[in-house]
């Protein structure tokens, strides 16, 4: 009889055991679920960038809703996104310098100046509107 009861009685450490493997998988599952959503955005680029970006003035995108991170994204990711998913001229320095849109180059956020966004660090929302637009002209 004492096989029997010992059988049902599983060990503390059979008991931690299974607890870590439950733990690893719903980690498992949280972060492939995190990696699978997507924020979708409009994105245009007026005023001459538009020909950075294969002549094209609007572009519909679903985003990673998160960063390499796990925060947030904002639009400082969608502007590393843009440049390493969408750009295809290789002249970023006319989009980007040092991290971030270049100076001359206004950014709207849902139709709104993104200085009085956060600028960069403004998080992402489902349907947001980016707008790029050159005041740079040659002449």
């Amino acid at each position: 009889m004492p096989y029997y009861r010992e059988s049902l009685n599983p060990t503390l450490f059979e008991i931690n055991n299974y607890k870590v493997q439950m733990m690893a998988n719903i980690d498992k599952d949280r972060s492939t679920a995190q990696s699978q959503e997507t924020v979708t955005i409009t994105v245009e680029f007026t005023g001459g960038l538009e020909m950075l970006f294969s002549n094209q003035r609007k572009h519909v995108l679903s985003i990673p809703a998160r960063d390499n991170h796990g925060n947030a994204s904002n639009v400082a990711f969608a502007i590393t996104y843009l440049c390493e998913h969408l750009m295809k001229d290789t002249r970023k320095e006319f989009f980007i310098l040092d991290g971030t849109v270049r100076p001359g180059i206004l950014v709207l956020i849902n139709d709104a100046d993104w200085e009085l966004e956060g600028e960069d660090r403004y998080e992402l929302q489902q349907g947001d509107n980016l707008l790029f637009v050159s005041t740079l002209h040659g002449g």
